[in-house]
């Protein structure tokens, strides 16, 4: 599974420089094997809010969630002592710990 982050969704949505990588890398990965944290996906409303394109937002809903399976990731908070065990551990910083968290 791929834990892909904020910036690699809106990089393709607003036609960034690296948009062309980023739409041959969810071509060819099957959306099932993609997930998104909640914090993310909020991350990306709220950047599209204020560039006035929540229809972009809305068509990323569709595509990937409604239409597609990428998986929704969140920790609760009983979750966070192994967080903070894996920070330790694998010496990350706090945005890199999805991976290793999703890993076990």
């Amino acid at each position: 599974m791929y834990l892909v982050d904020t910036n690699v969704w809106l990089e393709r949505i607003l036609d960034q420089a690296r948009s062309d990588e980023v739409g041959r890398f969810l071509s060819h990965i099957p959306s099932e094997r993609l997930a998104i944290s909640d914090f993310a996906l909020h991350s990306i409303g709220v950047v599209l809010s204020r560039l006035n394109r929540m229809e972009a937002f809305l068509r990323l809903v569709q595509d990937a969630f409604l239409d597609g399976a990428v998986t929704i990731v969140r920790l609760d908070p009983e979750d966070f002592p192994r967080v903070v065990s894996l920070q330790a551990a694998f010496s990350l910083d706090f945005p890199e710990l999805g991976t290793k968290f999703q890993r076990g």
